[in-house]
């Protein structure tokens, strides 16, 4: 009896240690296997009736450090944020140009300030008029084409987050099968267990690279897997994402506005609660910084426009002084728009080709506009009265209009005879150049909504660039979601558009807020098919953005109290003027002046005291002067995205960002360097800690080669003994 336990107990150990070496061959074989951890198995003593019956292999373990292994996740999640940004970073910083180079944007606005320095030093040189127009055409052109590069990258990134949820549900799925294995494994008994957790903690360590995750293990085997902010991923059966991109970003695309969609699990929004990983990534790329520069170049954009379109519309051009003259702005019910003129008057001169006078008036002191304010069919009947009268100009085939898209038309009917609007301090003849101040009332209801200076730019009579849109859109100015926004009394705001001049109105309460008022908006069934209210991320705040998306010009009105008989002046408190969105964008030179550089206003008509009448000099060069002096003077920006409120050149401010750009490229590239190390360093701690060392293997090979030779030797010897004594017995 004695015999045949030893030789049970020998036999056993070879079996232990033929098992072991089978583990230690599989390590071995597994050594450069990415995921793969080392093997283990303990021994055990087998006690059978009392007595030792030998030994027996336990359970194939891993050994694995599970703080690492989250260590490693949360670092992968970071990686793969920055690797995002580095990655959308670079390709902006090359779009932009460098600080210091020749290419850039900056550069292109310095290159536009020497054009129109050149310019006002011989304003009778064609080559410097070519000059500067080659060169306005290439700033507006340039920021057209970064805009549209912009949001290519915009919308390329919203494809990278709809590409990412189609791999997070591919491991989402991927996890769920091995979940099911593990637990069926771990139920029957099966080997192989340990090599299934090895691809499901391989598969975490991917997932973790696109999305920040957390799990925790039951006592069946299978994970739970959850966002860092604890929405489920994966539990018993997968919760995939869902993401539709968006088929073109515009600068008016917004995840805030709703033109992108968002990313959900379970019919559950949570965009804003991812916080690490790839798609976190790509989203501050589409949602902060890739909308911060084109807040940027929109405000670049709008302020080069309206502050060279504000001088050039106080001057004139000669010899080839224009005959016809077409305003940019947009009245979309001029019968009851109503304009008010103070702090001077508009002065209108007719000028043969020979740049002398042939007839003069004043909007106030000689047409007999009303000092209170008239509509602006009122106004431009007057001044068609006075062009075709026979104690006006006498220009019967002359006229002045609104044509069918709501813009002021003032045409002599003959090229001989030119066209000249110019403000000055008094309706007496002579007075001194100065831009009149105009109240603006949208709605026709006495209440004047906005103010301009400057008559040809209010209406946009000679203006030197344009845009190829209209004020449909409104911001308001950068404030905090809860801001007090002033109201001391319920204020009703009108809204009207071409199509519908009372499309619809809503009242704004004491407590209400800007998120209150987009509700307001969007709810109301009168406006909501055709306006769109939002909040939209702008720096350190919000802007309220409202929307005509059919396009169509748009006016935002406050009602008159009837009480006080005027209004609280809400939308001046809030900032609420038409949106620069779309300006760089559709910036452009004024296409007649690019076909006649001519026609680029250098000077303002000069008055002879001597002949007591108004002539052009073909080499007055006052507006080509102060157009210079825009570039080289500061000017007021608002805020856009990181840049806060300031003033500083136009040049200086386009530098300020391209170097922005080139900083945050630079700084996402060492963070993403530093990052990069730190996830490795965890990967390599944890290939000590859990990965295969060779030579350890090969001395435990070893060990249970000589524990097998010892135990068949004890074998051998037991069963010759046995042989013996059966030979003995016979």
């Amino acid at each position: 009896m004695v015999m045949l336990s030893g030789l049970q107990t020998a036999l056993s150990g070879m079996k232990v240690a033929q098992n072991q070496m089978d583990i230690i061959g599989r390590n071995l074989a597994n050594i450069d296997t990415v995921g793969y951890t080392r093997k283990t198995a303990l021994q055990s003593n087998v006690v059978l009736g009392g007595q030792s019956a030998g030994v027996q292999i336990g359970d194939i373990t891993r050994t694995v450090n599970e703080g690492l292994l989250k260590s490693y996740l949360a670092s992968n999640s970071t990686t793969g944020n920055l690797n995002a940004k580095q990655q959308y970073l670079g390709k902006t910083e090359t779009l932009l140009g460098t600080p210091q180079g020749n290419n850039s944007i900056a550069a292109n606005v310095g290159n536009l300030q020497s054009a129109f320095e050149s310019f006002a030093s011989d304003v009778t040189s064609a080559t410097s008029r070519y000059n500067l127009l080659n060169n306005a055409d290439t700033v507006a052109s340039r920021l057209n084409s970064l805009t549209t590069e912009i949001q290519k990258l915009r919308g390329d990134a919203d494809l990278n987050i709809s590409e990412a949820c189609d791999q997070v549900n591919d491991y989402l799925d991927k996890l769920q099968a091995l979940n099911d294995q593990i637990v069926k494994y771990k139920v029957l008994g099966y080997e192989g267990v340990a090599d299934l957790e090895d691809q499901r903690d391989q598969a975490l360590r991917e997932l973790s690279g696109l999305m920040d995750i957390s799990y925790f293990k039951r006592e069946t085997g299978e994970i739970v897997i959850q966002t860092t902010n604890g929405v489920t991923l994966l539990d018993r059966y997968p919760h995939h994402l869902s993401h539709n991109a968006v088929a073109q970003a515009s600068p008016t695309t917004s995840y805030a506005g709703g033109g992108i969609g968002g990313i959900y699990v379970d019919g559950e929004d949570i965009t804003s609660q991812i916080r690490d990983g790839e798609i976190k990534g790509l989203i501050d790329i589409r949602d902060n910084q890739l909308t911060s520069l084109q807040s940027q170049l929109n405000e670049l954009a709008s302020t080069l426009k309206e502050s060279i379109n504000q001088i050039h519309n106080r001057g004139t051009s000669f010899p080839n002084a224009p005959s016809e003259m077409t305003g940019t702005r947009r009245f979309i019910d001029p019968a009851n728009q109503n304009i008010q003129i103070s702090n001077g008057d508009v002065r209108f001169t007719i000028f043969d080709s020979e740049g002398k006078q042939v007839a003069t008036t004043t909007l106030l002191g000689g047409l007999g506009f009303p000092d209170a304010g008239g509509s602006v069919t009122d106004m431009v009947s007057r001044i068609n009265d006075w062009l075709t009268s026979a104690d006006g100009a006498n220009l019967p085939q002359a006229y002045a209009e609104i044509n069918k898209d709501g813009q002021v038309v003032i045409n002599t009917g003959d090229s001989n005879y030119s066209f000249s609007i110019r403000d000055e301090a008094s309706s007496t003849p002579g007075s001194a150049q100065q831009d009149v101040s105009i109240k603006f009332d949208v709605n026709g209801d006495g209440a004047f909504d906005r103010s301009f200076e400057g008559f040809s730019y209010f209406f946009g009579m000679n203006d030197f660039f344009t845009n190829t849109t209209n004020e449909h859109i409104y911001d308001s100015k950068v404030m905090s979601k809860n801001a007090n926004l002033g109201v001391r009394e319920k204020i009703t705001l009108n809204f009207a558009t071409g199509n519908n001049p009372a499309l619809g109105s809503i009242t704004i309460n004491t407590n209400d807020s800007l998120q209150d008022i987009v509700n307001k908006i969007n709810s109301d069934e009168a406006l909501n098919a055709q306006i769109k209210a939002s909040l939209v991320p702008n720096g350190n705040g919000y802007v309220l953005q409202i929307n005509n998306t059919s396009g169509e010009q748009l006016e935002i009105s406050e009602a008159v109290n009837p009480a006080s008989g005027t209004t609280s002046g809400f939308l001046e408190r809030i900032g609420l003027h038409p949106s620069n969105a779309d300006s760089a964008g559709s910036l452009k030179v004024r296409d007649d002046l690019m076909s006649n550089p001519s026609g680029i206003a250098s000077g303002t008509p000069e008055f002879n005291p001597n002949s007591g009448v108004y002539q052009l000099n073909p080499a007055a060069n006052d507006i080509a002067n102060a157009m210079a002096k825009v570039f080289s003077e500061s000017q007021d920006f608002g805020q856009a995205g990181t840049i806060a409120k300031t003033s500083t050149t136009l040049a200086n401010y386009a530098a300020t960002f391209v170097g922005a750009i080139a900083t945050e490229a630079n700084s996402a590239e060492a963070n993403l360097g530093y990052q990069q190390e730190l996830t490795n360093s965890i990967s390599l701690k944890e290939a000590k800690l859990s990965g295969v060392d060779r030579d350890e293997e090969l001395a435990q090979l070893i060990v249970f080669q000589q524990s097998y030779a010892a135990c068949a030797q004890t074998f051998t010897a037991s069963k010759e003994m046995l042989d013996m004594l059966l030979n003995m017995v016979n």
